[in-house]
């Protein structure tokens, strides 16, 4: 079981600073989840990863019970032990799967348009913005039911199901702190009328899922609705019904930031303030304040880790800034770049983590030329040691009335 405090709650705005007590340790919120899919952050031990400032992780349970199967996990002790994290663990539903193995797959997009461009993404914005996924939509690849999901297996091909059922016996199996109930997540593009069924579907399923947990787990339900206040007010109000000890707030999220907050101001007023909300899929350094004081503890993000195997840090000075998008005086330095083997700096100065402290940029950008896998461990590590740090900076302004 968990317990929830809340702290300071801020005169400025929803933000508040908490702590969360779970089986395996404290955390301190408003907290970045990073995310360890397969039961880890790619390029980084547990070690390493609890030496980056990582308080809680999120692990995938649709990719986990393809491989290696939850059994393996559970009869190894659980996930815990299986990947020596004996910090606070999530794992997701595996709902977040039924869109982006579903529509989103389809139409090349992410659940925010603006956020999570697909590679065909430019062209559906010119030519195709005129799509609507209706009532009656089904995606190519998979078959979404009253019941769950079916799929084929993208490792076997053989066909599968999960259901509301099965996900919370896989959650069960792996044995994280904090699980999620099994929810779909609408794509953009959807109208009122299929959101409105997807939307009925997760409530359903967050019932089921409610009436099936054996475990003493904590189970966060799953606020859906897309862009739409109706079914967004309606979806909070049930899901805050059912007695789930927190929240997730899922789904597409409009296409602009503006859009995003004002979708979070539609369901906070709706949720038991006195239960921890986590932000599914939302996380970039220019999110993060916003989400805060919006009212958001907890949120998991892969960006930090996802441009690092890219080559790409995030720093607090350097060259100017390649993205309008960034908070505050964050930088990204794309160390894929030549003139970065002239540059004998660390990432940057500012940054007490052991690859500042010991490693320089010129370096880094010869490890990525040689295609050395060293060069992503690293800039993992940074990144995500920036990331924390840089959340640990928006707990401290809301301890000082700052926001």
């Amino acid at each position: 079981m968990i317990e929830f405090r809340i702290l300071k709650n801020s005169k400025k705005s929803g933000a508040r600073i908490g702590i969360l007590k779970t089986p395996h340790g404290e955390i301190e919120t408003p907290a970045l989840v990073p995310v360890a899919t397969q039961a880890v952050v790619k390029t980084l031990t547990s070690e390493e990863a609890r030496a980056a400032k990582c308080q809680i992780l999120i692990a995938n349970t649709f990719h986990l019970r393809l491989k290696p199967g939850e059994k393996i996990i559970k009869s190894s002790g659980g996930l815990h032990k299986f990947m020596n994290w004996q910090r606070p663990l999530m794992t997701d539903s595996g709902g977040f799967q039924v869109f982006s193995l579903g529509f989103g797959h389809d139409l090349g997009v992410g659940k925010v348009l603006g956020f999570f461009p697909g590679p065909s993404f430019a062209k559906a914005s010119e030519g195709k913005r005129n799509i609507v996924i209706d009532k009656n939509a089904q995606p190519k690849e998979i078959k979404i039911t009253s019941q769950g999901m079916h799929f084929k297996s993208p490792i076997t091909g053989e066909k599968l199901f999960i259901g509301p059922k099965e996900s919370i016996k896989i959650q069960e199996d792996l044995g994280a702190d904090i699980i999620f109930a099994f929810d779909e997540c609408t794509p953009p593009f959807s109208t009122f009328d299929y959101v409105k069924k997807a939307v009925k579907r997760t409530h359903d399923w967050a019932r089921i899922c409610v009436d099936s947990k054996k475990s003493r787990q904590v189970l966060f339900g799953i606020v859906q609705g897309s862009k739409f206040q109706e079914l967004r007010s309606e979806s909070a109000k049930y899901i805050n019904s059912l007695g789930f000890d927190g929240f997730g707030i899922g789904g597409d999220l409009g296409e602009t930031k503006k859009d995003m907050a004002k979708i979070l101001s539609w369901i906070i007023p709706d949720l038991d303030e006195k239960k921890p909300r986590h932000m599914l899929g939302i996380g970039r350094l220019d999110d993060m304040e916003n989400i805060v004081k919006s009212g958001i503890d907890l949120f998991d993000c892969t960006v930090p880790t996802h441009y690092a195997r890219r080559g790409i840090a995030f720093v607090n000075s350097g060259l100017p800034a390649e993205s309008t998008e960034l908070a505050e005086k964050a930088r990204k330095l794309d160390l894929n770049k030549l003139m970065f083997l002239k540059d004998k700096k660390p990432l940057d100065s500012k940054c007490s983590c052991f690859v500042c402290q010991n490693y320089k940029r010129n370096y880094i950008t010869h490890l990525l030329k040689a295609k050395e896998i060293t060069a992503m461990r690293l800039l993992t590590f940074h990144n995500l040691y920036f990331f924390n740090t840089f959340v640990e900076t928006l707990r401290q302004k809301i301890k000082n009335n700052q926001i």
